[in-house]
């Protein structure tokens, strides 16, 4: 027994005099997203934030200013560092240390933007398997530029909160680094970095599959009670549309990071209830942006291209199944957030995919509005026309579209995607006549029109457009409930 309390005690020492080694040598460890070669967002004040011993005095210094920057941290050992940001440029060096220094090199000050959502967002540039990307190999070739830097958050799905991401790395810009990266980011970032001529940073937080509830947090899917939200010892069936499992694991270990705004490409998970993603999506802006503390940034987000979703289990067809009901959601979202704005995908979906390979058009459709509303460039057209109002004149119905600046066009060719109905409330095909920034719309069955609706399908190809190619939306004049056909 005698020998044993002194082998304990022994044991006891040890470990103490490890622990002890351990804080000695203790160095700060700095968030997954603070690496070698990063992009942080120029003339803003961005936090750099890490973990070290509770208490410990934490100092930043730059090369860009040689000032010193220090915070404590807290009792849970986090420290938080809040550095100002020059003008685009670099290389600099960041220098982080609680007497141990931990130095990033590379680093560049430029752009930084969010790039979120499901498949459609994380589908590389290489494509997925068997599915290809159009246009993506002579892209990736000539991709190599170190002033595009990209990095991805690596999948993740937990029922309890992580305060990191897994590992990654910030990469620049090159053949074997885009091929990997999503198309749609790659592709909106290089436009951004061709016309602003200054240093980009992508940041992809996408997973294929995902649900809008997976990346939202529990404390704000508490408003939502048909929503059940797995408890810490809950196993995760669906592993991208369990409620806050990818907030948990992926978003919430970047929220924070200094950025310009963010893209999404996300809705096709929750295409099957249409009303309920309206509140979902405003309440997910409102709350990212609330949380990230920036201000109402920038959001484009995509509008879900038409697809055969009665292809997909459990087949289901008709009413509410009808996509169009959730691109119609989208549409009229675009009015209630701030700062925002919707790239329309109506002539580049695909029936047989629901992962369309033409991913630069939505690439370029995002960044127009972006380097219009946000960077402030002008002189083309940035935004789909828009419906706006509609009036009936006799048998006809006149539908006026807002940001139709110079006309709309269907490019020469007959328009056969516009129903009219009466007061019966059944739709039948109709012909469609532009005259200026209006559409005129007539049938032969419906004497007195009440409502119209354009490209009203779960899978259609639009053909309606502004004079710069960018597509009218789809979109209805009644409030009818999904029964009416």
């Amino acid at each position: 027994m005698k020998l044993r309390r002194i082998l304990l005690s022994f044991s006891v020492l040890v470990l103490t005099a490890v622990i002890c080694l351990n804080h000695a040598d203790a160095q700060a460890k700095l968030a997954g997203l603070f690496t070698d070669g990063m992009v942080l967002q120029q003339k803003a004040t961005v936090p750099v934030w890490g973990w070290d011993k509770p208490g410990a005095k934490i100092t930043l210094t730059t090369s860009w200013s040689k000032k010193v920057v220090e915070a404590l941290c807290d009792a849970s050992g986090k420290f938080v560092l809040k550095v100002a940001t020059p003008s685009a440029g670099g290389p600099y060096v960041l220098t982080v240390s609680d007497g141990k220094p931990v130095r990033l090199s590379n680093v560049l000050i430029g752009e930084v933007w969010m790039c979120m959502g499901q498949s459609n967002m994380e589908i590389p540039m290489k494509g997925f398997k068997s599915q290809p990307v159009i246009g993506s190999n002579e892209a990736i070739l000539e991709s190599k530029d170190d002033q595009i830097r990209l990095f991805t958050v690596p999948r993740g799905s937990t029922t309890t909160m992580q305060h990191d991401i897994k590992p990654s790395q910030w990469l620049e810009a090159s053949p074997e680094s885009v091929s990997k990266f999503s198309a749609v980011g790659y592709f909106y970032g290089r436009e951004l970095h061709k016309l602003l001529h200054v240093p980009i940073g992508l940041i992809n937080c996408s997973y294929s599959g995902s649900s809008i509830q997976a990346w939202m947090d529990t404390a704000t899917l508490k408003a939502f009670p048909e929503i059940k939200i797995p408890a810490l010892t809950d196993s995760i069936k669906e592993v991208s549309r369990t409620p806050t499992t990818l907030y948990n694991a992926m978003l919430h270990g970047v929220i924070g990071y200094g950025i310009k705004g963010a893209i999404w490409y996300q809705g096709e998970s929750n295409y099957s209830e249409p009303a309920q993603y309206d509140s979902l999506f405003t309440t997910f802006v409102k709350v990212l942006r609330s949380k990230w503390g920036n201000g109402d940034f920038p959001f484009y987000y995509t509008q879900i291209a038409p697809y055969d979703y009665a292809q997909l289990p459990p087949y289901n067809k008709g009413g509410k199944y009808n996509s169009a009901f959730l691109r119609d959601v989208q549409r009229l979202d675009e009015d209630k957030i701030p700062d925002c704005g919707m790239a329309v995908t109506m002539d580049i979906g695909e029936q047989a995919t629901i992962h369309p390979p033409r991913k630069e058009p939505v690439g370029l459709r995002l960044a127009y509005l972006a380097l219009a509303k946000t960077y402030g460039m002008q002189g083309f057209g940035y935004q789909s026309p828009t419906y706006d109002s509609m009036k009936i004149s006799g048998s006809e119905a006149v539908i006026r579209f807002k940001n139709s600046y110079n006309g709309l066009t269907s490019f020469l060719k007959e328009m056969t995607t516009f129903e009219i109905a009466g007061a019966d409330k059944h739709f039948y095909p109709a012909k469609a006549t532009i005259k200026g920034s209006t559409v005129v719309v007539t049938s032969p069955e419906v004497k007195t029109p009440v409502a119209v609706r354009y490209a009203f399908k779960d899978f259609v190809v639009g053909d309606l457009f502004g004079t710069d190619g960018l597509p009218v939306s789809s979109f209805r004049t009644d409030d009818w409930d999904y029964g009416v056909k």
